[in-house]
């Protein structure tokens, strides 16, 4: 080897430094692809720090607020991953997070009123929402303005789907609760025969499509019509949009308790029956088909979104009733929620009208809608709720007519019901009178087959027979009007026009009056004395004795009469337990009704049954050929029977 380099070593040398450096000049970037290099370096940058921010601490919408107290946050939101701080994200995080909807992720939040002469409703221009709802026509057991649902424990948000960053294959939720609608409206109050329009809509980028929220009221009603409309969004929406309504409802009446028995999710099946959750569950329940309506019912009011002209679709929809957090069990009743599918033909243009009712569940109100909302008030189910539409409610609506106190109707309604059920009371009277007077005869059978319970048997079913004495008169008019002890078990505290009705010294016959306030609370009873409850308690003692009274001789004697001597005293001490806590115009109607029923046992029994003359034309029966029923005919062949095989057995 050479110590140096030869002439053709130095020429290949200088070749191949000639080459590097044309190739070099060759592939050197432009101008522009450095400035595109740069902004890519840049974004991958930003995008980095998004996720370790993200990854740290996940900033709900609340947090863009001034206020970040725990209130303001209780709702979950959903998120796409990236953080809803707007104004810390450049356009291009925009792009990333909400694609054509980047314009409307940055704004100033804006609050207008719609009024008529029943309800102010307040509406958001963040997500075009409806935020709180006042009846003005009612205020809480407080006095306090009433309001349906507030705007930090609610949320009503339509989840979009788009194409994701990645192409069409991927996909990215938008939550139009995060954006911010544009509205050329102002606030307005409209009167009496008038209505008004309210449109906030939802642009892309290009301005060329958008999502409309049209809101319309009218005077002097409780409706406010909704209608979602798209316009060119059939290229950028890749499924159907889906509702997503929730609130918490505030506590409006005096105890929590007795508006968590009333208080649920219901919803209708198109053309169907009305479901609900039940009010003692916390569940979420599918939707099995199309729906007419979702209600949000409260003890006395409710609000409830409707389908107008098609049905929400059954399809990812759903309802939910959940118990309020730990901190809030003190001023709020339950937490419902629903997931809605709109249903979208994927058309240039389309509108799906819907409609809000917010008011009271009285029921003329409710069925004045159309829609079968006077189905969620619950009467009582099979009998129950029939003998209340049919007989109770409408005497109850002709008395509220005359515009008197509803003290005074309950009364009336007792004199009426009681009159009515009149002849089923000297029915059961006159069976146990009967009884009475056939006592020592039936004491003399009773010694006559002393050891002989089968022979005993078949000689006070002959006596019964030839005296004409039926044993079950007494409880066949019993059986009768059950149904209705019941149904009004079931009216009063489902009736919207007790509450905050004074009578007496009872301030709101829709819950309990108290005369007194105990320091201390008894298990099942409360720490308050309910004086309606108390005289309700007395009242049936003194029933209680008065039937003993009239039954007595009736053929009950031994256990059967200890029992009933047991019951006499403990059925008012349940009853007093039980009804404590109930609505006062509940324990005054039973009050009324025991005192009426023991007023018209009393007249029987003095003016209308002599005891000797019953017992004549019982014994004058005795003269008379009875012709067996068929039914008692059997049942003498069957004793007869039995009689003969006994015989028998003991022959052997």
């Amino acid at each position: 080897m050479s110590k140096g380099l030869d002439k053709n070593g130095i020429i290949g040398l200088v070749l191949i430094g000639a080459i590097l450096l044309i190739f070099s000049y060759l592939t050197q970037p432009t101008e522009e692809e450095l400035a595109a290099k740069a902004k890519k370096d840049k974004a991958a940058k930003q995008t980095e720090q998004i996720d370790k921010s993200n990854a740290e601490e996940v900033i709900s919408p609340a947090e863009n607020k001034e206020d970040t107290t725990a209130e303001n946050t209780i709702l979950p939101l959903d998120s796409t991953g990236l953080t809803t701080n707007t104004d810390s994200l450049s356009n291009l995080q925009y792009q990333l997070e909400y694609g054509p909807f980047a314009n409307a992720a940055n704004g100033e939040e804006k609050t207008f009123t719609l009024e008529n002469e029943k309800i102010k409703v307040t509406v958001s221009n963040k997500g075009g929402r409806i935020t709180s709802v006042e009846l003005k026509e009612y205020v809480t057991y407080d006095s306090l303005p009433l309001i349906l649902f507030k705007e930090n424990l609610s949320r009503f948000n339509t989840e979009l789907s788009i194409p994701g960053v990645t192409g069409k294959n991927s996909l990215r939720i938008i939550n139009t609760e995060n954006l911010y609608f544009d509205t050329e409206n102002t606030s307005f109050e409209v009167g009496n025969g008038d209505s008004k329009s309210f449109s906030l809509k939802l642009y892309t980028t290009d301005k060329n499509s958008f999502i409309e929220y049209k809101y319309t009221l009218s005077g002097d009603a409780y409706l406010v019509d909704f209608d979602f409309t798209t316009s060119g969004m059939n290229e950028i929406l890749t499924e159907e949009p889906i509702i997503q309504w929730q609130m918490v409802t505030p506590s409006q009446e005096k105890t929590i308790q007795s508006q968590e028995m009333t208080s649920t999710t219901y919803y209708k099946y198109n053309n169907n029956e009305v479901d609900y959750i039940g009010t003692g569950a916390y569940e979420k329940e599918d939707m099995l088909s199309s729906m007419d309506w979702i209600m949000f019912k409260q003890q006395y009011f409710n609000a409830t979104l409707i389908a107008k002209d098609k049905p929400f679709e059954n399809a990812n929809s759903f309802v939910e009733t959940k118990q309020v957090p730990e901190d809030l069990k003190n001023t709020h009743v339950k937490e419902m929620s629903a997931g809605i599918t709109l249903p979208y033909e994927f058309k240039n243009n389309e509108t799906f009208a819907m409609q809000y009712y917010f008011g009271p569940n009285r029921l003329d109100d409710l069925k004045d809608v159309g829609v079968g909302l006077d189905e969620a008030i619950d009467y009582g189910w099979g009998i129950f709720g029939w003998v209340n539409h049919l007989i109770i409610r409408p005497v109850f609506n002709f008395l509220i007519g005359f515009d008197m106190s509803i003290g005074i109707v309950i009364l009336l309604l007792t004199i009426i019901i009681k009159t009515l059920l009149f002849p089923i009371t000297w029915k059961t009277y006159l069976s146990s009178a009967k009884m009475k007077v056939l006592k020592p005869e039936i004491a003399e059978l009773t010694e006559k087959h002393k050891g002989d319970a089968m022979k005993k048997q078949q000689a006070t079913m002959a006596l019964y027979r030839q005296t004409g004495v039926n044993p079950l008169a007494g409880c066949i008019p019993m059986l009768i009007q059950m149904p209705i002890l019941f149904a009004l078990f079931r009216f009063f505290p489902a009736t919207f026009d007790l509450r905050q009705k004074s009578f007496l010294w009872a301030e709101d016959l829709s819950t309990y009056d108290s005369i007194f306030e105990l320091p201390f609370d008894i298990p099942f009873y409360g720490a308050h004395v309910s004086l309606f409850t108390l005289l309700m308690a007395i009242s049936m003692i003194f029933y209680t004795k008065a039937n003993s009274q009239m039954t007595s001789g009736a053929g009950m004697e031994g256990a059967m009469a200890a029992q009933m001597k047991i019951m006499m005293y403990l059925m008012p001490i349940m009853m007093l337990f039980f009804f404590n806590s109930y609505a006062s115009g509940l324990s005054y109607y039973y009050l009324v009704a025991n005192m009426m029923t023991i007023g018209q046992q009393y007249a029987i029994k003095k003016w209308f049954i002599d005891e000797d003359k019953l017992l004549a034309k019982i014994q004058a029966n005795k003269t008379k050929v009875k012709k067996k029923s068929g039914f008692a005919a059997k049942l003498e062949a069957r004793m007869k029977e039995a009689q003969k095989l006994q015989e028998k057995r003991k022959k052997k």
